[in-house]
């Protein structure tokens, strides 16, 4: 019986170390995105000051430990099995949540899932108790530390609110002050800001991070708390002077130093604030084994009244903990893609939107949109026009948009202050305050603030914060509801149950890693579209060769893979040719999409650039609108249940498909190579192509008139080989147009 609980605590270690890369993955959101949609400094120079942060802060965690033992639940109510259990669900539960979330991007938060998966697992195994002992539900109260859930529940929730407001609310003000165009601002205006903001940051770091491992003299600490105004007031002063020695003097500019800071403190918060989401239980779960071990009682009589004791932290543990952290932070792909989704969100300026708009986010923007115009009509006309002045964007240097911030650092060092300041208050009240909502809610509070979410893209954005939000309160039901029903399948199930939920576990992490990685690899395959940035007909004729070759890349692919599935007559290979058509088609409306910016962009003397640009589109729309037809009627042909092709129509479309693929080959290779003098040879290919495709449909006609029977399946080959006809006039006259730019510059 004892090798159960041993192979649990093993279980645990390891679940405790894959919750710790889960964790990361979707937590790195907190403290990197606004360094890395400011480009305040360099991709490096970010993880380095990160990874330094989440070193200092996984030494002062220690407090938040408390939570994991006895915050949720009372723990005297319960013997040593029943806690081992809970722990068991609460980690299994952890891992698989937030491994799911990761893998679609969606930043949620690691605070709400463990309270409430503590929570879950602990009201079930209390009613089992008071079910076997014929009690009272109403008795729950005894085993459920309810005042303290509740606050923390309360306050993870009021966290949402006071975030976005405090970030909306500073970013307005510190914007109306600042202007777009800080960087021309007096010396001393940038002096007070950088004053401001160092010593809200360094407040955190010296006196709420640093405290709790022990580095600062305990005299100090107790007097800077006791003496709080004059702290920060010497404080104030000294980096006051600093801030205007840095910028007038040393030319410096004082709003990067504070980002590095400001990344610096907020990784070091999350760890202080989110190492007990990772390692608390396991760790808890640790010391319950030792009390119990040594004490020669059955697991099911010794009671866990210890774990409400205070227990001595393990300094060499939290480091082991950090060290994990730092390593993923640098190698997860899946953290870069849950940073995306938040910096996409906060963006000044247009980029492909991910989320599509909903009948909430379309009312909340035309509310908005009317509080706004009843403002504007109450505010005096100077006033107005000062606010508006002070909103005026100035233009990106970079040409380039791929170079280009997605925020200014005025606004990525407003959010790193206020998330700050807001976590150390949460942290130094001992409240498992989510990170991940306060950082996200003052990043968007800053964004609507900033007026980053325009006419054009207000819908998008507020329906993807509501997507985010929602999955908030999806992560804290699934939480509850699978960590209970886990625990309960482990009081039925006993040894066998918990060993195989542990190996389930195991399963889909990996599954999801093999999964994630060969999405990742197809991704390098399949490049994106590249939207125009050229200034020349030249510079547009490249980079056009660029998108032609994938486009025509993909184009064989899907022909190929949906001429594949139709001989197969597999629903699922269709399938996946329709998405990947539906992904292409995505890629080219958001090119049409970026024409007004390109146009803007074009210098005088290139004005025709953009009317063959405009007809390179417009190929490249009617190339897939085609495949869509093919795809999509091949779809449902097959998922209707219809006869299959027959065996003659099969071979024919294979004799076109490895023509045309041969035809496609050659023409991804010329633009690839840039090897223009090819393109003649392949528009000679023209009457080789259509005579094949014409042939093919002489012989069907053929068939229908003496051996066919199946007016649908006789419907679906003709659909097929007169769209392969139209797609293979696309394509030549899509290279007859390229041909005569070409020679033409």
């Amino acid at each position: 019986m004892d090798n159960i609980y041993i192979f649990m605590i093993a279980a645990l270690a390891i679940l405790a170390i894959a919750d710790l890369v889960v964790g990361v993955s979707n937590d790195a959101v907190n403290f990197l995105n606004s360094a890395i949609g400011s480009k305040a400094v360099t991709f490096r120079t970010v993880m380095i000051v990160a990874s330094v942060g989440i070193a200092f802060g996984a030494l002062s965690s220690s407090g938040m430990m408390e939570v994991a033992r006895k915050g949720i639940f009372d723990p005297s109510q319960f013997y040593f099995n029943e806690i081992m259990i809970i722990f068991m669900a609460v980690m299994i539960t952890d891992i698989i949540l937030l491994d799911i979330f990761n893998s679609l991007g969606m930043p949620t938060s690691t605070t709400v899932s463990i309270v409430f998966e503590l929570l879950g697992a602990a009201v079930v195994m209390s009613i089992i108790k008071i079910s076997n002992n014929s009690d009272s539900l109403l008795q729950l109260g005894e085993y459920i530390n309810t005042d303290k859930a509740t606050e923390i529940i309360l306050g993870i929730l009021l966290s949402v609110f006071i975030a976005f407001s405090v970030g909306a609310i500073i970013q307005l003000i510190t914007r109306v002050l600042l202007t777009f165009d800080f960087q021309k601002k007096a010396s001393w205006i940038a002096a007070v800001f950088g004053g401001i903001a160092v010593s809200a940051i360094s407040y955190f770091i010296i006196i709420k991070g640093l405290k709790g491992a022990d580095i600062l003299p305990p005299a100090f600490s107790s007097w800077a708390n006791e003496n709080l105004l004059q702290f920060l007031g010497a404080n104030f002063i000294v980096w006051t002077i600093l801030s205007w020695v840095s910028h007038a003097v040393l030319k410096q500019n004082i709003y990067r130093l504070v980002i590095i800071l400001g990344t610096f403190a907020l990784a070091m918060a999350f760890a202080g604030n989110d190492l007990v989401n990772f390692i608390g239980v396991p760790m808890a779960a640790y010391n319950s084994f030792g009390a119990w071990s040594g004490s020669g009682i059955l697991p099911e009589a010794f009671s866990m009244e210890q774990l409400a004791e205070k227990v001595p932290t393990q300094p060499i543990l939290l480091l082991i903990a950090g060290l994990i952290m730092v390593l993923t932070l640098w190698f997860s792909k899946k953290a870069r893609r849950v940073v995306k989704t938040s910096v996409d969100l906060s963006r000044q300026d247009e980029v492909k939107e991910r989320f599509k708009p909903n009948w909430v986010s379309q009312n909340l923007v035309r509310l908005v949109i009317i509080a706004n115009t009843g403002v504007n009509k109450i505010l005096p006309a100077p006033i107005r026009n000062r606010i508006n002045k002070s909103f005026t964007p100035v233009l990106m240097t970079s040409t380039k948009a791929i170079d280009a911030p997605a925020f200014d650092m005025v606004r990525a060092a407003v959010n790193l202050v206020v998330a700050s300041v807001l976590i150390s208050i949460a942290t130094g009240l001992k409240l498992p305050l989510s990170t991940t909502y306060v950082t996200f809610m003052v990043a968007m509070g800053t964004s609507l603030a900033d007026r980053a979410w325009g006419a054009e893209s207000a819908v998008y954005r507020v329906a993807g914060v509501l997507n985010v939000i929602g999955g908030w309160f999806l992560t804290a039901f699934s939480a509850f509801t699978a960590a209970g029903i886990f625990a309960y399948l482990m009081y039925l199930g006993g040894n066998i149950a918990i060993i195989g939920l542990f190996i389930l576990a195991i399963a889909m992490l990996v599954r999801n890693y093999i999964a994630t990685k060969k999405s990742n690899k197809e991704a390098q395959i399949e490049e994106d579209l590249r939207k125009a940035e050229s200034h020349t007909i030249s510079g547009i004729i490249e980079e056009s060769a660029d998108n032609i070759a994938k486009t025509i890349l993909r184009t064989n692919k899907i022909y190929t893979g949906t001429l594949k599935g139709l001989a197969k007559n597999k629903v699922s290979s269709l399938k996946k040719s329709r998405g990947t058509v539906e992904k292409l088609n995505d890629e080219i409306d958001e090119l049409r999409n970026n024409i007004f910016y390109f146009i803007k962009n074009l210098e005088e003397t290139s004005v025709r650039g953009s009317n063959f640009y405009i007809e390179i589109l417009g190929y490249l729309e009617d190339i897939t609108q085609s495949l869509e037809y093919i795809a999509k009627s091949s779809y449902k042909h097959v998922n209707n249940n219809h006869k299959p092709l027959r065996f003659t129509q099969i071979k024919d479309l294979q004799e076109i498909d490895n023509k045309l693929s041969e035809f496609l080959q050659e023409t991804a290779t010329a633009f690839n190579d840039r090897n223009y003098m090819r393109i003649e040879a392949l528009l000679g290919k023209k009457d080789e192509l259509y005579g094949q495709v014409t042939d093919k449909i002489q012989k069907q006609v053929e068939r229908t008139r003496s051996e066919e029977s199946s007016p649908k399946n006789t419907t679906l080959y003709f659909g097929l080989l007169l769209e392969t006809k139209d797609l293979i006039e696309e394509i030549l006259n899509l290279l007859d147009l390229y041909n005569s730019e070409h020679k033409r510059s």
